[in-house]
């Protein structure tokens, strides 16, 4: 073989192996970028979640000092009736949305028509919602040794499968296991929250009458009697302004009548803050992440009925894990 016909072929593996070398080097470079970018996502993420954990540590505080007001009597941290708080941290910003477990009604007492009602409300057809409302009574109800339940042989064929509780409901979730109701149903079937679904209007720890006045959805307002056109303008009402006092309650019942007498002003003892929060870029401006964690929260205020020092206590964390 000639010099230069060596020469050539050395000129040919050098260019090959240049080429092979930039390949990898730059898939290296794009493993190492794509690594720095979901680490900094991650670290992001974390920050979120702990600015929104904080913000409804902070909100709790609001609610439980809400008899705190400035020279002029106006709430310094919480007004009765406000559906949500916008918190400012260092380094970042937190909205909370606050949701009185008495805007809901109790899975365990309410009663079949309202139930039936509510689920209509819910847009679910007349059959489909006249089964669920039969297959959550039957979960609550006692076992009959006499009368086998016609829904056991459904969840039987489940895998796995499992029986019913055949007694009251201990946590919301459960109704995701009941016949009929499906993860769009309970959660609802709408991304940004405006079609409310069963998690909204129905809880464990609701009330067994009377919904507050500001927070209960529009579905649960029909449920306990309400017009469809009353509820609307309800909802229309209070998003203008919250209802702050029990005189313009009282308005607002006389003008409903019967029905009227199922709304009340406050959320008692049980909460659920939902908390979405979003960092703060180095030129000022909010990340487009946002980071949503949620609490059920029992407080205790001053001078509660039961004696119990002042405080509040975490029930259960929501994340979406």
């Amino acid at each position: 073989m000639s010099t230069r016909s060596k020469s050539g072929s050395a000129l040919l593996t050098v260019l090959w192996l240049t080429a092979a070398l930039s390949a990898i080097g730059l898939a290296v470079a794009s493993n190492v970028r794509g690594e720095t970018e979901r680490t900094a996502t991650s670290v992001d993420d974390t920050k979120a979640y702990f600015t929104a954990r904080g913000a409804i540590e902070r909100a709790v505080l609001h609610i439980l000092w809400r008899g705190y007001a400035d020279d002029a009597g106006q709430p310094i941290y919480y007004r009765a009736g406000q559906p949500a708080m916008n918190l400012e941290f260092p380094g970042g910003q937190a909205e909370v949305d606050i949701i009185p477990e008495s805007s809901k009604l109790n899975v365990n007492s309410i009663s079949p028509d309202n139930l039936l009602r509510l689920l209509t409300a819910l847009g679910v057809p007349i059959d489909r919602a006249t089964e669920i409302t039969s297959a959550i009574l039957d979960w609550r109800k006692p076992v009959d040794p006499l009368h086998v339940s016609p829904f056991d042989s459904f969840y039987l064929s489940q895998s796995p499968s499992f029986l019913p509780r055949h007694s009251s409901y201990q946590e919301n979730e459960e109704l995701m296991l009941t016949k009929g109701i499906t993860p769009g149903l309970y959660y609802g079937e709408s991304l940004d929250d405006s079609q409310a679904g069963l998690r909204d209007c129905l809880s464990v720890y609701g009330s067994g009458y009377s919904v507050d006045v500001n927070s209960a959805r529009q579905a649960t307002l029909q449920a306990v009697g309400l017009s469809q056109e009353d509820a609307l303008a309800l909802v229309a009402r209070r998003t203008a302004r919250p209802i702050a006092d029990y005189r313009e309650l009282s308005e607002i019942q006389q003008a409903l009548g019967p029905s009227g007498q199922h709304l009340l002003l406050g959320g008692q003892t049980m909460y659920t803050l939902r908390a979405t929060a979003r960092l703060r870029l180095p030129d000022g401006k909010l990340s487009d992440m946002r980071r949503t964690i949620a609490a059920l929260v029992h407080i205790d205020f001053p001078g509660n009925a039961k004696g119990r020092p002042a405080g509040y206590q975490v029930i259960r964390w929501f994340d979406r894990t």
